[in-house]
């Protein structure tokens, strides 16, 4: 029986009268997993493939065969805004069968809770933190909401593989499972996902299934892309040098690319008369070339380059600009909202970041939804996840972002309903200075940019999830959250209750016993007379603020001050020892006050690295090869557009003379020298540490000046061919990771590392954030001296730099 036909006939009808020609790939092979198995489930398939109704449909049918004597289906998303567009999309389709669908969450009225309470049943859709507070507060009656659950459909669930919102999903999933004694089915959905089989682990933790991750074949995926550079002040690439590079192309010229998907049958659905089998034929390959374009308006003539760019390409249009940070969104809307008053026109410009309000959000989103209104929304990563928006034609990204997956989320919001996905590049570097070192003359942005794309195209590959961190700001909200709701518990219950939740396999007896500890000698946790635990005065006034809920830290203005000048205010401010950035100079932070929320700095040369941490300022090993790559390669890349491909021709004469690309260390003059060691973010961190504690004494070595991840700077007093020979000494020697820790130094990262004792902060970040093992396989293979080969690394997936 095919899957049309297994269907519901309620299901049947609904696609009937959509005229619906087929069901997509996806949906066939949901259908056989969900109805042929009792495993769980992983769907990975683009933007736009109809990956949730690939979902419902079976599990609806299978609710509507057999009615669950509770809530059946629980359906998590990462967003508020994407469970009101799901609700939407969902309740039309379950109204015919009698199927409530119901949502829980802050913005959801207590009428609507009170109806699910009283009447548990069909689906629920909440977010992670909504779940929380249910188990929290409604921790009794868990048994009567969920004693019948049969499915649990985590959307976008590679928003969740990284940091602690993950973890706390699994953990409320394993309690639910364990109160309710129940254990569903999981589905996760996701358009970008980097390890299939590592995920469907990850998605499958803790329920002893298995997980089916249909390989399908669909339909070649269209691209366009254009990537153009611009330099922010004073000529472009074209126009700078004498050496003839940059010819070839017009401005006019907008390039493509189109990328294959592995190839999908879909099955086509039989007329009310025929009820027949059949299966039509993978689509073949469209290679789609934009026509040339004219701008649809003029910036002034005072305008930054590259925002002109955007501003005279998205009149008329419906379009997405994404930038990188709030901040950056921020600026970007402005300066264009500018340009509209400068013109005399009306401002066609949105903004969209988590620091808005929920109202300031959902008008835009309803903004953007008008088919009749053709506006720009400047947004960051939260426009990267499913909410409807409605038909968008292109996508802008100021810069590159930091990782593969996040590419091709944003240029998923486009190509909807038929159109290739569209996403325009735009690249700003500052004009170099007159006396700027070797590597800052590099547009690094830009390599950035192509490596992000060229691993996707032709390797498929995307980050694999990061799920082996010790997450011990999560094992504190996880061990208060579960005191709370069921009281009075013993150490060794305690212990057994949460360290058996899968985030925490790593996590030993002895680290639990000193959070424990901790958390008494903090009035966190009270120990009674009969020796159980019970949330203590201090814990009680955590756990009953509703910020409890979620493991992702409120954005919370510190201070910042140097000396008795008061510089400005910043949120989520970087360790002790790291830069930053503000009242346009670079400063140093010397110290940081949590309780009074206060940071002393002094001012220093430089720029800002890129920040690490569990954020999206990490980029891979990966992505840093491929870049060194693309300034060794000759070749061409087709979305490059005039300004940056002179751009690259040009970085790659400057790489080829001075041999960035060949070797990892490189003399910039006299005793300075730039190291290029092509890692992550976080491998790189591991070098930076490692240099100034185990080799800097021994090498001379002083003054590093990191430009995370690309390169770092130093002076020293030793040649290249000892440099090579110190480090790789060291590198043979045994190392704990917590030598890497600088002494006193306390890198608190997530929410609730505030509440952790010192010494689990430090080793947290020793084991579970630096990289060591792949920072020591990268020095052992460099070469013995200047000019040799590189090494052979085996058993590492790195390869030689």
């Amino acid at each position: 029986m095919d899957a049309f036909d297994r269907y519901a006939p309620f299901i049947q009808d609904f696609i009937y009268e959509h005229d619906w020609q087929s069901l997509r790939a996806v949906q066939v092979a949901a259908a056989d997993a969900i109805f042929n198995t009792d495993e769980n489930v992983l769907l990975t398939a683009s933007t736009a493939s109809g990956k949730t109704e690939a979902a419902f449909f079976p599990i609806l049918t299978e609710l509507w065969e057999d009615p669950p004597a509770s809530v059946g289906c629980v359906y998590i998303g990462p967003l508020k805004a994407l469970i009101n567009d799901q609700f939407l999309r969902l309740e039309d389709l379950c109204a015919e069968a009698d199927i409530p669908v119901w949502h829980w969450h802050g913005d959801v009225s207590q009428s609507h809770k009170a109806k699910m309470l009283k009447h548990p049943s069909g689906i629920l859709q909440i977010t992670p933190e909504s779940l929380e507070s249910m188990l929290l507060h409604r921790h009794n009656a868990i048994p009567r909401i969920f004693g019948d659950l049969r499915f649990v459909v985590i959307d976008e669930v590679h928003s969740l593989l990284r940091g602690d919102r993950g973890g706390q999903t699994l953990c409320c999933l394993e309690r639910l499972s364990r109160l309710a004694g129940v254990v569903p089915r999981r589905i996760g959905l996701s358009a970008t996902i980097g390890d299939p089989e590592a995920t469907g682990a990850y998605l499958s933790a803790g329920t002893g299934r298995g997980c089916v991750i249909p390989r399908l074949d669909a339909p070649k995926e269209r691209w366009r892309l254009s990537m153009e550079h611009f330099y922010v002040t004073g000529p472009q690439a074209p126009e700078r040098g004498e050496d003839g590079l940059g010819h070839g192309g017009t401005a006019s010229e907008e390039a493509a690319y189109e990328t294959p998907e592995t190839s999908v049958a879909e099955q086509r659905i039989p007329s009310r008369e025929e009820r027949v089998e059949d299966v039509s034929p993978s689509a073949s390959p469209q290679t789609e070339q934009p026509d040339p374009e004219a701008p649809t308006d003029r910036a002034p003539v005072f305008a930054d380059p590259g925002l002109a760019y955007v501003f005279e390409h998205t009149r008329g249009r419906k379009c997405l600009v994404f930038a990188n940070s709030r901040e950056e969104c921020e600026a970007v809307t402005t300066t264009l909202r500018q340009y509209c008053e400068a013109v005399g026109e009306p401002d066609r410009f949105l903004i969209h970041h988590g620091n808005l309000s929920a109202s300031f959000r959902q008008t835009a989103e309803e903004l953007m939804r008008d088919e009749n209104a053709n506006l720009t929304t400047v947004t960051t990563s939260t426009l990267e996840l499913g909410i409807d928006i409605g038909r968008l034609e292109r996508a802008f990204q100021i810069d590159a972002p930091f990782t593969v997956s996040s590419f091709l989320q944003r240029m998923g919001r486009t190509g909807r309903r038929g159109q290739p996905s569209e996403m325009w590049f735009v690249m700003r570097e500052d004009e170099p200075e007159a006396r700027a070192l070797l590597p800052e003359t590099i547009p690094w942005k830009l390599l950035q940019g192509i490596a992000l794309v060229q691993l996707y195209v032709e390797e498929r590959w995307v980050e694999p999830p990061q799920l082996d961190g010790l997450p011990y700001s999560l094992l504190y909200h996880q061990t208060m959250a579960m005191l709370a709701s069921t009281g009075e518990l013993s150490p060794a219950d305690l212990a057994r209750r949460v360290l058996t939740l899968s985030p925490f396999h790593r996590v030993t007896a002895d680290d639990y016993r000193t959070l424990l500890r901790h958390l008494v000698e903090t009035d966190q946790v009270e120990r009674t007379e009969t020796g159980g635990l019970i949330v203590g005065l201090a814990g009680e006034r955590v756990t009953n603020d509703f910020r409890f809920y979620a493991t992702f830290a409120e954005d919370e203005e510190f201070t910042v001050r140097s000396e008795s000048q008061e510089l400005g205010t910043i949120v989520q401010p970087p360790p002790v020892g790291e830069r930053i950035a503000i009242a346009g100079a670079v400063w140093v932070i010397e110290e940081i006050d949590y309780k009074r929320h206060l940071i002393e700095c002094t001012q220093v040369k430089g720029k800002v690295p890129a920040y690490f941490g569990m954020c999206a300022g990490d980029v891979n090993t990966r992505v840093l090869e491929r870049m060194r790559s693309v300034l060794r390669e000759t070749r061409g890349y087709p979305y490059l557009r005039t300004n940056a491909q002179a751009r690259l021709e040009q970085a790659r004469h400057v790489a080829a003379l001075a041999h960035l690309a060949s070797e990892p260390l490189v003399c910039v003059g006299g005793t300075s020298w730039c190291l290029l060691p092509w890692l992550g973010s976080y491998a790189f961190l591991a070098l930076e540490r490692f240099l100034k504690i185990r080799c800097a004494d021994k090498l001379g070595l002083k003054g590093l000046d990191s430009s995370r991840p690309y390169f770092m700077q130093f002076t020293m007093g030793a040649d290249a061919s000892t440099f090579y020979r110190v480090v790789k000494e060291e590198a043979t020697l045994p190392l704990d990771p917590m030598e890497l820790v600088y002494p006193g130094e306390v890198p608190r990262f997530d929410k609730y590392d505030g509440f952790v004792s010192d010494e689990l902060v430090r080793k947290g970040f020793a084991y579970g954030v630096l990289d060591v093992e792949g920072m020591l396989a990268r020095v052992l293979s460099w070469p013995d001296a200047p000019g040799c080969a590189m090494n052979a690394l085996p058993d590492t997936n790195l390869s030689p730099i």
